[in-house]
């Protein structure tokens, strides 16, 4: 596609779909942040990460934990902005008619946000066990990649069928 038409659509466009992508980006970004303050915490930057006053929380305490270091020799943090950035890239790859135009990549961003979720409930089920505690940040994450996941739905459907030869 024209990078100025790209630059227009993706600013200026109107559609259900875009709103749709919009808010997945908006969402993955909040996961890119909530990466972005465990890293700080799991890297010694910070000391002290917040929880609310309610609920099973205890952020200091899972992300200390091995269950925050044991995978790929390094901060589990680190790896979830990049994972969220990729999911952010999807989103707003493509113009305003992608579904028809480039129909993989709303099938594509359907797939990711699927992984996301499952991977979020199975990592918080995980951190759960492992600490009977959960991490605040970790789980406002999770509630973003449920939501991406309802979002990304009806493009994802007109790609599959645009893919699949189907009205």
């Amino acid at each position: 596609m024209n990078p100025t038409q790209l630059s227009y659509e993706l600013r200026n466009g109107k559609s259900a779909d875009l709103t749709r992508r919009r808010w997945i980006i908006g969402l993955s970004i909040l996961g890119v942040a909530a990466g972005q303050i465990v890293s700080l915490y799991q890297t010694g930057i910070i000391k002290h990460l917040p929880d609310p006053p309610v609920g099973p929380f205890d952020s200091d305490k899972v992300d200390a934990s091995d269950y925050g270091y044991k995978r790929l020799d390094t901060p589990d943090a680190l790896p979830m902005m990049v994972t969220y950035g990729l999911t952010a890239c999807l989103a707003g790859a493509g113009g305003i008619r992608r579904a028809s135009q480039q129909p993989f990549l709303p099938v594509a961003m359907g797939l990711k946000t699927l992984f996301d979720t499952a991977n979020t409930l199975f990592l918080g089920r995980e951190e759960w066990k492992e600490n009977k505690a959960l991490c605040f940040y970790c789980q406002v994450a999770t509630v973003a990649s449920i939501a991406s996941l309802a979002l990304a739905v009806p493009e994802a459907v007109k790609g599959a069928k645009q893919l699949l030869g189907k009205k």
